[in-house]
């Protein structure tokens, strides 16, 4: 019972206050618009009587629209806490243009081009009927009980009156919360851009996590365990050059550990490399792609042209893309030489690895890669940032993989 009392009088009160709101709504527009035939009377009337006056009514006459559509907007925000706070109801915000937006743009009719804009104004008009004539039928079931409250078989006789106060007050509000999901909230479209939005945002910023927690561990393991196998590689190799009159027995363990200490320490660096490279933080991505040139296994011809460095996360995809795409090709493809070209043109890289092998290579009809992991991996990382792959591989040859990667991602 209690709790139906506070649903019934949270209900009245939702309704009370949507009829404050549309008083306040219904002032500024009779404001407005007095004030606008107003202005136009005192231009056309009285013009030319000082040119003070003549600019004031201009002002006037251009400023009211713009006042009407933010004087929309704020109380379309005062219905959404009214919602949130007395009916437990959140209604997003739809998407809304500030003045600031208005001078970036430059164009000042940019808010009565969004349908927020009128599909606010409907509920404005929606909301004051539905919680008017809700405030009306209240007020009527309750004062017409008053003045025969004396008589009391008239007033048993009127009790369903009273009782008939909750039923239009939830019947309003369920009204009025109807109106307010359809026309207060943004649209289907415009909650699927911004869930789109909000998704590439998470993506992006996983992306980003990512790649700063390969460096992370590619600076720990460079400053701890690496130095430390270094020094241990080189301590290890004194004791070999010195220990030389010792029994065989020793020598060959000494030997044996220094040789594991040195394969250790290529793995390590190897490791590192490829979890992210030093030199691409330091010195960029020609100098990151140079060292994976100079290490492949077939030729390769680099050139690069990037006048302007892209984001950290954008370089280390494309170094890892030319490491995967020279790797693929020194294991599947049976080439003799690679072309590799990274050039950023406007806000994007293109990044291209060309081989003389065997092809075979291809896309798959459902949009995937079909050819191995190492090329479905290549796909990956360039969607990872929103980029696009493309691979031209006909059988004989050549083989040629373009990724394409937004600069600022």
């Amino acid at each position: 019972m209690q709790r139906w009392l506070a649903e019934t009088g949270r209900a009245a009160g939702s309704v009370f206050a949507g009829v404050f709101v549309a008083g306040l709504t219904a002032l500024a527009v009779m404001v407005l618009f007095v004030s606008w035939i107003w202005s136009f009377a005192a231009l056309f009337v009285v013009a030319g009587l000082s040119p003070i006056y003549d600019v004031l009514w201009i002002t006037l006459i251009v400023a009211n629209p713009w006042l009407l559509w933010w004087i929309f907007d704020r109380l379309g925000d005062v219905h959404r806490a009214r919602f949130r706070r007395i009916l437990r109801e959140p209604i997003p915000d739809p998407p809304q243009v500030t003045f600031r937006d208005l001078v970036r743009l430059r164009n000042p009719f940019v808010p009565w081009r969004m349908p927020s804009t009128y599909r606010q104004f409907a509920y404005h008009v929606s909301g004051a009927v539905i919680n008017g004539l809700g405030a009306v039928l209240m007020l009527t079931c309750g004062l017409a009980w008053l003045p025969v409250i004396s008589d009391w078989w008239l007033s048993l006789s009127l009790v369903p009156l009273i009782l008939g106060i909750p039923v239009v007050a939830r019947g309003a509000v369920a009204a009025d919360r109807a109106a307010g999901r359809a026309l207060l909230g943004p649209t289907k479209a415009q909650q699927l851009s911004r869930r789109v939005d909000d998704l590439a945002r998470s993506r992006a910023e996983v992306v980003a996590a990512t790649d700063a927690e390969r460096r992370r561990i590619e600076r720990d393991l460079h400053d701890g365990p690496q130095q430390r196998l270094v020094s241990l590689a080189m301590n290890l190799g004194m004791a070999r050059e010195r220990l030389t009159d010792e029994s065989p027995p020793l020598r060959a363990a000494i030997e044996s550990a220094h040789e594991e200490a040195l394969a250790a320490l290529t793995e390590l660096r190897q490791f590192v490399r490829e979890l992210h490279p030093a030199v691409l933080n330091d010195r960029g991505l020609d100098a990151a792609l140079s060292g994976i040139a100079a290490r492949a296994p077939v030729p390769v011809r680099l050139t690069v042209d990037i006048p302007v460095r892209c984001s950290p996360t954008v370089e280390a995809i494309a170094y890892f893309v030319v490491s995967e795409a020279l790797t693929n090709v020194a294991k599947h493809a049976q080439a003799t030489r690679a072309d590799v070209t990274v050039e950023r043109v406007g806000d994007q890289l293109f990044v291209s690895v060309i081989d003389d092998g065997r092809g075979g290579a291809r896309l798959s009809d459902g949009g995937g890669v079909d050819g191995g992991t190492g090329l479905r991996g290549l796909g990956r990382r360039a969607a990872a940032v929103d980029g696009t792959l493309a691979i031209q591989s006909p059988h004989g040859g050549p083989t040629a993989i373009t990724v394409v990667l937004p600069c600022e991602s």
